[in-house]
């Protein structure tokens, strides 16, 4: 069932849209932390406009393992995270937050937020106060599904032409489906 925006006002809900940034947001290029190779995806500010318009939070989580193996540092995603955030607010839309895990459990061990790991679902959900079970994930692969599936998430997506059994409910080719 999805509620009107005036309808989900009233009810006080706080539902999110997930997003794994590499594959959904921008082309996915190995270890993107350059704004001059950042690169939108067909169809997501369409997305996100359509799910911001029905009053959901846009939130990005996204595995950024390339921090941990030096290929670029915390100061270089910021500032790519910083320059996303203004292009889409010049856009009209609102990203509310980028969750990202810095980690490789090669070098760094095992954390909670890595995907798939729900740590970074889980801290949005205690800092945005958010009905998970209402919310949605759009990821690119199944890791991003189940770290969905594992924080409660209740609606989940997987991007992928290749992919053709999945725990999500619904696998789509191209973003422009959800339109």
């Amino acid at each position: 069932m999805t509620l009107s925006k005036k309808s989900f006002l009233e009810a006080g809900l706080r539902k999110a849209l997930f997003l794994d940034r590499d594959g959904v947001v921008n082309v996915e290029k190995n270890y993107l932390h350059k704004i001059e190779e950042f690169e939108l995806l067909d169809g997501i500010i369409e997305v996100c406009r359509t799910y911001q318009e029905h009053g959901y939070l846009i939130i990005i989580v996204t595995n950024q393992s390339g921090i941990s193996r030096g290929y670029y540092t915390e100061e270089d995603f910021a500032h790519l995270s910083h320059w996303m955030v203004e292009h889409f607010k010049g856009l009209g839309i609102t990203i509310s937050h980028i969750y990202h895990c810095p980690h490789h459990e090669s070098i760094d061990g095992v954390c909670e937020c890595r995907k798939p790991e729900p740590g970074m679902f889980l801290r949005a959900q205690k800092e945005y106060d958010l009905d998970m079970k209402g919310s949605v994930m759009i990821g690119d692969n199944e890791r991003d599904v189940e770290a969905s599936i594992k924080a409660g998430v209740g609606h989940n997506i997987l991007l992928s032409s290749e992919t053709l059994h999945s725990s999500a409910e619904r696998i789509i080719t191209s973003l422009r489906e959800l339109l």
